[in-house]
C-alpha cells in the first residue's frame, strides 16, 4: 500500500478551553474520497479547519505529501495544494460567477492555465457557464455550491476539503452534485475528505469513512462495510431490521404489562 498523501497523528484542537478534537488519527491515500460522518457538534468542520490551517493544534502533527504542515498559515496550506471548500458556500455575492472563479486561481500566474481550467469548470459545471457574467449573490443555493467547488477547482488542488456540500439544497441538486464529485474523482483524480450529515450519500460516494463523535474517531472502514453497518444504518440513516423493530416493540409491551 502507498504512503497516505494526508497522514493526521493524535491532533488536539481548542476552542479557548474546551477540547473540540480529541486525538484523531486519520489517513487519506491520494485519489481517495475519505468520508467524515457525525451529529452536529461532533468536531467535523473543526477537523478541516485545523488540516487547511484556520485553526492551530495545540498537540499532534499534521502531514502532507511527505510535509509536516503543523502551524502553517492558510495561505501556505493553499499552495501547497489543500483547498477547503467551506460549509455555507461563501461565495462572494457582488462578483460574477468569472470573478469569483478567478479569485479560486490567485496562487497561479500562467494565463492560459487559468483559462484552461475556467473551460474545465464550465465542462462540470455547465450552469456556471451559461451564468459566467451574473452576480453570485443571484444564483441558486445549488448553483452556489457548483460556484463554491469550481472555484475550489481553479487553485489546482491536489486535496479538496468539503465542508457539507448537501447543507439546504433539493435531493435531485445533492444527487447531481454529488454525481459530479464522483466525476472528478474517477476522471481527474481527485482526492477528498467529505465532512456530511447525508451519511448515505457520503457512504455511497467515498471510499473509506471515519465516524466523529465528541471530537473522537469511534469508527472507521471501508465505506460500503460502514454504510452496511447495523451502527451506522440504526444512528445515521435511520433504518433498522425488522427483527430490531419487533423486538423494541415486545420490549414496549412488556414494561406496559
Amino acid at each position: 500500500m502507498s504512503e497516505p498523501i494526508l497522514k493526521i497523528r493524535n491532533i488536539e484542537t481548542f476552542y479557548g478551553p474546551i477540547m473540540a478534537i480529541r486525538g484523531v488519527s486519520l489517513d487519506v491515500g491520494e485519489g481517495q474520497i475519505v468520508s467524515i460522518l457525525g451529529a452536529n457538534g461532533a468536531g467535523k468542520t473543526t477537523l478541516l479547519k485545523t488540516v487547511s490551517g484556520v485553526m492551530d493544534p495545540e498537540k499532534g502533527t499534521i502531514a502532507f505529501d511527505g510535509e509536516n504542515i503543523h502551524g502553517w498559515e492558510p495561505h501556505n496550506v493553499v499552495r501547497k495544494g489543500i483547498i477547503h471548500v467551506p460549509e455555507g458556500r461563501e461565495v462572494f455575492p457582488l462578483l460574477t460567477v468569472d470573478e469569483n472563479l478567478s479569485l479560486g486561481a490567485y496562487t497561479l500566474v500562467d494565463k492560459m492555465q487559468i483559462e484552461r481550467d475556467r473551460d474545465m469548470v464550465f465542462s462540470y459545471f455547465p450552469a456556471l457557464g451559461e451564468r459566467r457574467a451574473q452576480e453570485a449573490g443571484t444564483l441558486s443555493g445549488g448553483q452556489q455550491q457548483m460556484l463554491a467547488i469550481g472555484r475550489g477547482l481553479m487553485a489546482n488542488p491536489l486535496i479538496m476539503l468539503l465542508d457539507e456540500p448537501s447543507l439546504g439544497l433539493s435531493p435531485i441538486l445533492v444527487k447531481e452534485i454529488f454525481g459530479i464529485l464522483g466525476r472528478l474523482n474517477e476522471e481527474r483524480g481527485m482526492t477528498m475528505i467529505l465532512v456530511e450529515q447525508n451519511a448515505h450519500a457520503a457512504l455511497a460516494l467515498a471510499h473509506h469513512g471515519y465516524v466523529l463523535e465528541l471530537g473522537r474517531i469511534v469508527m472507521d472502514d471501508a465505506a460500503d462495510v460502514l454504510l452496511n453497518s447495523e451502527d451506522i444504518r440504526s444512528f445515521y440513516l435511520g433504518m433498522k431490521d425488522e427483527g430490531a423493530r419487533e423486538n423494541r416493540r415486545w420490549k414496549r409491551k412488556k414494561t406496559w404489562r
